[in-house]
């Protein structure tokens, strides 16, 4: 191929044909042809594919029922069970859409298959797997055929075609004949133009258009099918090589997983110091708030004591009891002859109930009026008189 390369068995041995391949292949049991090979594969330049032996893999054409599409993986081997002597679990299908609703087809059996793997294992590169007759040069309306001493690799369609003994051509042929129309053109290597064209029907020697040489020649002319029938599919399909990344990584990976486990310890010995650490820091703060509250559960201590502190200190507002009571007393002290006797203060309701003692109801009416110039609410609940003074109850809260 011009720009691929082909790997194939050949008599049993394994030969490679790069791009531009001469008049022989390479065989891959000497060491150049290895290496080469190799580096072909290592660079990832050049595609390079498996033509399985064209005897051992069936290739033929399926129009599908739109319904059975979603389940043709499992159901394609029964759908040719009668088209195959062989037990159906004894083979490997392997399809790719065509058009509408027409598949290709390759048929090879799994014994073969396991066959190529041993064979290949050394190359795991090479993913792509084609029956032999697609390799060669195809264009609508043609045939191609190569003749190799008593072999003949024929391709008759875009994924049509197979591998026989030259003697078995013309018969094979005129079959493909009767179930199609006949090629424009027949393309056919070999070594002898009259010996070859006899081996064909009768109805198509005067298409053939003979050329001299081998499959490297033909390979010249071939590029990779845009349909290609990998036989890498189902169990077969390429895996990834975890194995080969373990080995060359794994020594990366022990440091990796070292200096995890070094950062983990490092990670737990600082929680547990900053765990005793809030221990302690909780410890203190408990004590520190059981010298100002001895009573009561601690749920909050920092929340709480400011909760108290605003009680006791007052707001920007002045409220709270200090607040309350620095406007009580400012016009408490205005009043000569007048004192506070009691002071009893709900901190819930922030209010204060004050006992006054006053010269007369005069006295007790001006602190109330002097309360109230100070925003706050002043409500007389009770008054008596004693001897020459007034005694009163004043209900005091802050003005809403």
């Amino acid at each position: 191929m011009r720009e691929s390369a082909v790997v194939r068995l050949v008599e049993g041995r394994l030969a490679w044909y790069p791009p531009g391949a001469g008049a022989e292949p390479q065989w891959l049991d000497e060491e150049s042809a290895r290496d080469s090979l190799h580096a072909t594969l290592a660079q990832r330049r050049i595609k390079v594919c498996f033509a399985a032996p064209g005897a051992d893999a069936r290739l033929l054409t399926l129009t599908v029922a739109p319904e059975e599409k979603k389940h043709l993986n499992q159901s394609l081997p029964y759908m040719l069970e009668e088209q195959v002597a062989s037990d159906v679990d004894n083979l490997h299908f392997a399809y790719s859409p065509l058009e509408a609703d027409t598949y290709a087809v390759a048929i090879a059996a799994r014994s073969k298959m396991e066959e190529w793997q041993e064979l290949l294992a050394d190359f795991s590169g090479i993913q792509l797997w084609l029956p032999e007759p697609m390799v060669l040069p195809w264009h609508p309306g043609e045939w191609c055929l190569v003749l190799e001493g008593d072999r003949a690799i024929v391709r008759t369609g875009q994924c049509e075609g197979f591998t026989v003994e030259c003697d078995l051509v013309a018969t094979l042929l005129q079959s493909v004949i009767a179930a199609t129309d006949e090629p424009k053109a027949v393309i056919l290597y070999g070594t002898d133009q009259e010996a070859d064209t006899q081996l064909l029907p009768e109805a198509v020697r005067d298409r053939v258009q003979w050329r001299r040489g081998s499959l490297c020649a033909a390979l010249l002319l071939s590029e990779l099918p845009e349909v290609k029938v990998n036989l890498l599919q189902g169990d077969y399909a390429p895996r990834l090589p975890l194995a080969l990344w373990w080995r060359q990584w794994r020594a990366v990976a022990a440091v990796f997983a070292a200096a995890c486990i070094i950062q983990l310890a490092g990670i737990y010995a600082d929680y547990r110091n900053l765990s005793a650490q809030n221990l302690a820091l909780r410890s203190a703060i408990e004590e520190s708030y059981r010298r100002a509250m001895p009573q009561g559960a601690v749920v909050d201590a920092e929340k709480q004591l400011r909760r108290q502190l605003d009680v006791l200190g007052g707001t920007g507002q002045a409220s709270g009891f200090v607040g309350l009571i620095e406007r009580v007393g400012g016009a408490v002290a205005g009043m000569p002859g007048t004192s506070i006797a009691s002071i009893n203060y709900n901190d819930k309701g922030n209010e204060m109930r004050l006992n006054i003692v006053a010269a007369d109801f005069e006295g007790v009416e001006q602190l109330r009026s002097r309360m109230s110039e100070a925003g706050l609410d002043a409500i007389m609940e009770s008054s008596t008189t004693q001897g020459e003074r007034v005694s009163a109850r004043l209900r005091v809260t802050e003005r809403s």
